[in-house]
């Protein structure tokens, strides 16, 4: 095929715009052709935009289709730090903070006070990123961790403390629900969460000792029952990671904001 400024007459300026255009989808759509002809793949370019498969594996985990993995693959490091920390992290969970807010406004707390939300903390309210990035988001470490979170100095989530005090506005009781050991982390983590905004909650409630062992589910499941057993109403329940959201009593609606760095089962 060959054309020259010969074969096209004289078009106003749109409709040699819009000539233009078809002609490149044209092109666009042969080289698509010779490359199915010769068994490439149909898409174009080839090859896409995702190098390692970085943003599918995310979206994997994200989706709960990943599951049991102890590390960030090793190819998708530097992935991970860059979404974490060039901003759409944030993005993300502004626009799922932005969903939860909607629909507790239109799902109003009552006048008996017993409309509540249930709030994960890890990653959920409080940032555990400066330890994971410092350890490569490498496998989870009990004693590093809990040395860590000891200090008291997770950053708070600021779409999260936001919504935090949207639901507070809003009449809710809130419940702050951690996997946490209670006799090691009680007093830092409730520091923490002060000097991070998250003043003014219904109950921090940590893992005790009978729980110790125990999967994230069972233990939380427990909780919740026993906020139920007590008549409060679950409206919302959120959390980073698909345990926080499973099990009994686990709330009218689920939420969940986004966390790449590690999995809890």
């Amino acid at each position: 095929l060959s054309l020259t400024r010969a074969h096209i007459p004289e078009l106003p300026a749109m409709a040699a715009l819009d000539l233009r255009r078809w002609l490149v989808a044209l092109l666009v759509g042969s080289l698509a052709a010779v490359q199915v002809a010769g068994g490439a793949p149909w898409f174009w370019p080839p090859g896409g935009d995702d190098p390692g498969g970085c943003l599918s594996w995310r979206v994997m985990v994200e989706a709960n289709n990943a599951k049991f993995w102890r590390a960030v693959p090793a190819p998708c490091v530097g992935y991970v730090w860059a979404y974490m920390s060039w901003g759409q992290y944030g993005r993300d969970v502004s626009s799922a903070a932005d969903q939860i807010a909607a629909y507790a406004s239109q799902a109003p707390a009552g006048d008996d006070g017993l409309d509540a939300w249930v709030l994960d903390i890890d990653d959920t309210c409080l940032s555990n990123l400066p330890y994971y990035q410092a350890k490569q988001f490498g496998a989870y470490d009990p004693a590093a961790f809990k040395a860590w979170a000891s200090r008291g100095a997770c950053p708070g989530i600021p779409a999260m403390v936001r919504l935090f005090w949207v639901l507070k506005g809003g009449g809710f009781r809130v419940f702050l629900l951690s996997g946490r050991d209670e006799e090691a982390l009680g007093a830092s983590t409730a520091a923490n969460l002060a000097a991070a905004g998250f003043a003014g909650y219904d109950r921090l409630i940590l893992r005790s000792a009978g729980y110790r062992g125990q999967s994230s589910v069972v233990f939380k499941s427990a909780e919740r029952r026993r906020l139920a057993a007590e008549e409060y109403r679950i409206r919302g329940n959120v959390g980073d990671q698909w345990s926080d959201l499973q099990g009994d009593n686990a709330g009218d609606r689920v939420f969940k904001v986004p966390n790449p760095m590690y999995f809890v089962p």
